[in-house]
């Protein structure tokens, strides 16, 4: 019995069947794909497809295009996978590598950090590259990548505390400092990189990744830092017990969130 189609958004657009990797159409073909896999289990309408696919000004063949296209990822999909559904058409999926990365990161909210962790890990290694990196500059995925990331981030958040929770600031120190330049702005990130410094002793260089990103808040959003890392640089400026290393793996410790 043929295993459902794996498809994958995760990273550049792939679609992996009982013999790997399928060869998918490129150009339009694919971008149309895509738009269905966007609004899998939704019927997306020839004219909405029309318009994610050439915006304002389409070829007068355009919805004949469409069905073209439509006719070519047929066969390379198989059967039952593109159907036809009045005013267009609907994309099934069984498998797809973003649904299995939220369940993941959902089962880790249930968990103590020595399980969390490693969960969490797990559902990051399933992302390849940027979601949906071959079309990074289409309208069409715009919000759907936003999103993606978003989820990203927060999980790669949630990992970071669950390791610091298990006394693990000494690995993840070097990984936050590369973060902490690539998203200067999210204060839960520098947080976490306040507490890893603090933690391998490296005080001083603490509270300047503090008044360093004060600064960026003030300069470049106007807004000064918020209550919870505020009141975590009080907590390293008078090295309160709270914020230290735990003693045990098991033991649960104030992290920034």
């Amino acid at each position: 019995m043929n295993q459902p189609l794996d498809f994958r958004i995760l990273g550049p657009l792939e679609v992996s069947g009982d013999d790997g990797l399928l060869e998918l159409p490129a150009g339009k073909p694919r971008a149309l794909l895509t738009v269905l896999l966007l609004h899998r289990g939704e019927v997306v309408s020839i004219d909405r497809l029309v318009d994610e696919l050439w915006g304002e000004q389409p070829p007068p063949t355009a919805a004949k295009n469409v069905q073209g296209y439509v006719a070519r990822l047929r066969r390379v999909l198989g059967d039952g996978v593109l159907l036809t559904r009045t005013p267009g058409y609907a994309l099934r999926v069984e498998a797809l590598d973003a649904t299995r990365f939220q369940a993941l990161v959902e089962e880790a909210t249930h968990e103590e950090p020595a399980a969390a962790a490693p969960r969490l890990a797990q559902a990051l290694a399933l992302w390849r590259g940027p979601a949906l990196a071959d079309f990074a500059y289409e309208p069409f995925a715009q919000d759907e990548i936003r999103r993606l990331e978003e989820l990203r981030l927060s999980a790669l958040e949630d990992r970071i505390a669950a390791d610091l929770a298990l006394g693990r600031h000494e690995e993840v120190v070097v990984e936050l400092e590369s973060l902490a330049r690539e998203h200067p702005l999210r204060e839960r990130l520098q947080g976490l990189r306040l507490i890893a410094l603090y933690r391998c002793g490296r005080q001083a260089e603490a509270l300047e990744a503090y008044r360093t990103t004060r600064r960026r808040l003030v300069d470049e959003l106007g807004v000064e830092p918020g209550p919870e890392l505020k009141e975590l640089e009080r907590l390293i400026l008078e090295q309160d017990p709270s914020i230290e290393a735990p003693q045990r793996e098991s033991r649960r410790i104030v992290t920034a969130r």
